[in-house]
């Protein structure tokens, strides 16, 4: 009996991750069940989907020289967060269920990992977004003058720090020492460190919207002023347009991210009494879907992001009929931009891709 009290308060690092689960009463499934093959199947075909459309953003941004600017630059990193989350998914559904008794510590540790740093990398894109932002609407201009260089350092950073929050529950701060505190959603997690994360992203949330708030209040006033006949106006249009797709993503991710923040809240505030474990699984859903979210936004919200989404389809279903014929070496190995640009031509939005680049360089995005 000794031994066991004393084992509550000292560290002990042979304990598995079995007697976590069993400390906080977290049932581990011995076998599979209809409903959990369903569920997995079900959640791996969603990550196929999630990885595959947030790759499809990256290139379109990575292609159209359109999207070179700050701004584009960050949301083609929320959308490598957004990729990276649906690989985290993957890894954890391939360790879950009966699988979760055979892992180690470590593996434990990772695949928590992976759906930390994910997380972090989205709230710091969506916060260094709120920033460029506020840069450049309050000049009232369209992008902001940020150099590529400076636009690389802040993704660095912003992976820099995903990463050392991902590390600091498998390092620092977890339950091991101290098995008063584990979590009863994440087992081996201190219940403190999930009351700090929680609150951190909430804050981090609620600051956001309070910019976006007055930035849009800012807008809106100065658009009152500018002429319906001048440049001024459609400017200020482009500007309040690229703000909604922006203040959709932004609620998007606050409404799919905040049932899962606020059940580790209350995890980490109530313990066992939050009975977190019989709603954990619909939050992590939730929070699942907005990394297919974002891609819906860019496609219907933008029509320039649109075209291209169909040009590099296009470009996709052309390669892929022409790999089942000879074809000449010049063919196979010709320059991508020449063959995108053909794709474009092909398609048949060919009348609105002439007229869209025959326009003035002045880009208001009016399909935002």
């Amino acid at each position: 009996m000794a031994k066991e009290i004393s084992g509550w308060s000292t560290c002990d690092y042979n304990h598995n991750v079995t007697f976590f689960y069993n400390l906080v009463g977290k049932k581990i499934s011995e076998e599979w069940t209809t409903r959990d093959s369903v569920v997995i199947g079900l959640g791996l075909t969603v990550c196929l989907i999630v990885v595959l459309a947030n790759l499809l953003v990256m290139v379109a941004i990575f292609m159209n020289q359109r999207f070179h600017f700050p701004i584009y630059y960050l949301l083609g990193n929320m959308a490598a967060a957004d990729l990276f989350a649906g690989i985290a998914y993957v890894n954890l559904m391939l360790n879950t269920g009966p699988w979760t008794s055979t892992l180690t510590k470590e593996q434990w540790y990772i695949r928590g990992a992976l759906i930390d740093i994910s997380l972090t990398a989205s709230v710091a894109n969506l916060l260094a977004v709120s920033v460029e932002r506020h840069q450049s609407i309050f000049t009232m201009r369209l992008h902001s003058t940020m150099s590529k260089r400076r636009v690389v350092l802040v993704i660095v950073c912003i992976w820099a720090v995903a990463i050392i929050m991902g590390l600091v529950p498998s390092t620092i701060w977890n339950c091991e020492c101290d098995l008063k505190d584990c979590s009863t959603v994440a087992p081996l997690y201190s219940r403190r460190f999930l009351i700090f994360w929680a609150v951190l992203n909430l804050l981090t949330f609620f600051i956001m919207v309070a910019m976006y708030t007055r930035i849009f209040i800012y807008v809106r006033y100065k658009s009152r002023y500018a002429s319906r006949h001048t440049s001024e106006m459609r400017h200020n249009q482009a500007v309040v347009n690229l703000m909604k797709t922006i203040s959709m993503v932004l609620g998007a991710f606050v409404i799919c991210w905040t049932p899962g923040l606020m059940t580790l809240l209350l995890d980490g505030l109530l313990g066992k009494d939050s009975n977190a474990n019989s709603y954990e699984k619909f939050c992590l859903v939730i929070a699942e879907c907005n990394s297919l979210v974002n891609p819906i936004i860019y496609s219907l919200r933008d029509d320039e992001m649109r075209m291209t989404f169909k040009s590099i389809l296009c470009c996709l279903c052309r390669r892929n009929a022409g790999q089942q014929r000879e074809r000449s070496p010049v063919e196979t190995f010709s320059p991508e931009p020449k063959e995108t640009l053909v794709c474009v031509q092909k398609s048949e939005d060919q009348t609105a891709c002439m007229e869209r680049n025959n326009k003035e360089d002045s880009w208001t995005m009016q399909g935002l």
